[in-house]
């Protein structure tokens, strides 16, 4: 089997994704475009050099919709001759995309591929392409449906996790975003967001907030308690799903819960023969990457079983990785991956996350993985998993080593 390789990973500032956030005047067609032309000029390609451009998106209507992997193409300086292909498996649609591409290049079915992916959620709002999981009374009852931030609750309350652990880690995120951002952290795969006129609109993400103190969060309402507790409510189905529960403690809000955000990801994927091509040097290999289904009510524990999944696989234990990357989409998840690892909190999501961040649903898989990869480099680490919480229930995981 052919090896594939991350020959470079790229990515934009993460901006506020409401309607006064600075990257709301970029459509994700452009944004996306801006994103495949970094990679082919950082890496002298030539437009035709890939075989296809695989791109995660979430929202797939309206301007983020009729394969916008296609239309980011025609809009990029690469060739008409690539294609693209639209990819949704809701927050780890980028991820899922370069696990994809890196599957291709293994399987001999081209030497490179572009991968990663998109979100414009200040301009498509989450959750406007409807959807069967929520929309339908039959699936919604056979599934025991509730929205995500009832599922961090859950988790919360299913595990023990208070409003003061959630917010602790909130903090830190905030406190360790700040400080890669000081220390430029970002700066080798972040590329500043220009407009028509070559004038910078946006070059840090915009979303940190450094002065975040566990006051602060404590003045905050739960977000998720009125639609959980009002009657008919969401917490009533949860109850039936997980009777050994009391009540649903609801710990979550705005401050340690991912930020709505818009923003673009993209690797280059490729096989030794790609990067010899082009005169590349390869960052890291591929070791393994796989996906699982998991409780579609509770929804958000898929980090936990598709680490365990990973492992099992690739016959390496928890201690065998040294870094990880573990979507910040609320604060339990990240405490229930932890918790039930006994991991180091000095390897987990070193730079901060999604809660410091923000979350540009089809694009944060492959945001994490760059992070990762930049961070293994920096700090000299040779081993590393990126991994996320998927809606309805389902976990994506991927391990690079540095070459």
């Amino acid at each position: 089997m052919t090896e594939a390789y991350i020959y470079d990973s790229v990515r934009s500032p993460r901006g506020k994704g409401k309607t006064d956030g600075t990257l709301n005047e970029v459509p994700a067609v452009r944004l996306s475009a801006l994103a495949l032309n970094e990679i082919k000029t950082r890496n002298n390609l030539d437009g035709h050099a890939v075989e296809d451009v695989i791109w995660g998106n979430v929202t797939q209507v309206g301007e983020q919709g009729a394969c916008l992997a296609r239309s980011a193409v025609l809009y990029s300086d690469l060739d008409e001759s690539i294609p693209g292909v639209a990819v949704n498996r809701f927050c780890s649609s980028a991820l899922e995309s370069v696990n994809m591409a890196a599957a291709q290049v293994m399987a001999g079915m081209g030497e490179g591929y572009i991968a990663g992916g998109v979100e414009s959620m200040s301009r498509v709002p989450m959750g406007s392409d409807g959807g069967a999981i929520a929309a339908d009374p039959t699936l919604a009852m056979k599934s025991y449906f509730v929205p995500q931030g009832i599922s961090a609750d859950i988790i919360a309350t299913k595990y023990g996790f208070s409003r003061d652990d959630c917010d602790a880690l909130a903090v830190e995120s905030q406190r360790r975003a700040a400080r890669a951002q000081k220390e430029g952290r970002f700066a080798k795969s972040m590329f500043t967001v220009r407009d028509q006129n070559g004038i910078a609109i946006l070059d840090h993400d915009e979303m940190v907030r450094e002065s975040t103190d566990m006051q602060t969060l404590g003045a905050l309402r739960p977000s998720f308690k009125d639609m959980g507790e009002t009657m008919p409510g969401f917490d009533a189905v949860a109850l039936m799903k997980y009777p050994e529960l009391e009540k649903i403690n609801h710990v979550h809000h705005a401050g340690n819960s991912s930020g709505i955000a818009d923003g673009t990801s993209a690797m280059l994927v490729g096989s030794k023969a790609f990067g010899e091509k082009y005169g590349l040097t390869p960052r890291a290999r591929f070791k393994r990457m796989t996906k699982i289904g998991t409780d579609p009510t509770i929804m958000l524990t898929g980090p936990v079983s598709v680490t365990e999944k990973i492992l099992k696989e690739t016959g390496m234990k928890f201690s065998d990785i040294d870094l990880f990357e573990v979507n910040e989409a609320f604060a339990a998840v990240v405490l229930r991956f932890m918790t039930y690892f006994d991991a180091d909190p000095d390897k987990v999501n070193v730079n901060g996350g999604a809660i410091a961040m923000g979350h540009p649903l089809g694009a944060t898989g492959a945001v994490i993985l760059g992070t990762l990869l930049d961070e293994m480099e920096r700090a000299d680490k040779e081993t590393g998993l990126a991994t996320l919480c998927i809606g309805s229930g389902m976990g994506v995981a991927t391990i690079i080593e540095r070459v």
